[in-house]
């Protein structure tokens, strides 16, 4: 079991923690079996795993949990299994991995879970909105870049009324992903302050991915 947080204090041999969620006190019960249960902290220094790509990691496979029925060591299991097979790379451990090799390995479950159509709770959705591979996975599985409910492709400069999009250069432009609830409020309070509302960065598009998503003539 893995807990997330921040360290408030260190007064000799104890540390007061922080925690990012309330634990689940039966689970720790359960899982120590009666006895007092021991920790190990992992501090971040920059060269392995941070915490906070620990922390995506886990939901991410959470909610897979959730949608599939495993445990969350089972499918800890099957997605590094997978990761190493579709990489060619030699198995890790999650406690102790390179930076890169976490920033990779939460992608491919990112992937994953938008190639089966597996539900993001909203948490999840908090950790690993803000990236490139999200914003493009959004528009390839119309998914909202905000929320990660059905969307549609929006522009992130203005088009104009009456201007016949077939004839238009799109690959000058910036795209995401909105629902219709968010696009709405992009309109009413304009793009600038809604990108900086929710810190948002459309992305420009391949002439493959525009293709993909039949976006132009």
């Amino acid at each position: 079991m893995i807990l997330n947080g921040k360290i408030n204090r260190i007064a000799g041999n104890k540390v007061i923690v922080e925690l990012n969620d309330l634990p689940d006190l039966r689970k720790v019960s359960k899982l120590s079996n009666g006895k007092q249960p021991s920790v190990e902290i992992d501090l971040e220094d920059g060269r392995t795993i941070t915490p906070a790509q620990r922390a995506k990691a886990w939901a991410l496979m959470n909610d897979i949990c959730d949608w599939s029925g495993y445990m969350p060591l089972e499918i800890e299991q099957i997605m590094k299994v997978r990761y190493t097979v579709q990489t060619n790379t030699k198995y890790f451990l999650m406690h102790d991995c390179s930076v890169e090799t976490a920033t990779r390995f939460i992608e491919s479950i990112i992937n994953f879970c938008f190639n089966n159509d597996i539900p993001f709770k909203t948490k999840t959705w908090d950790l690993i909105k803000n990236s490139y591979p999200i914003m493009i996975q959004c528009l390839r599985h119309r998914r909202c870049c905000i929320c990660g409910k059905p969307a549609d492709i929006a522009h992130y400069e203005t088009v104009g009324m009456g201007r016949n999009r077939r004839h238009i250069d799109h690959s000058e432009y910036h795209f995401m992903a909105l629902c219709r609830k968010h696009h709405e409020e992009q309109h009413t309070i304009g793009i600038l302050t809604f990108c900086r509302k929710y810190q948002l960065k459309p992305i420009k598009l391949s002439d493959d991915d525009r293709k993909s998503l039949r976006i132009g003539g």
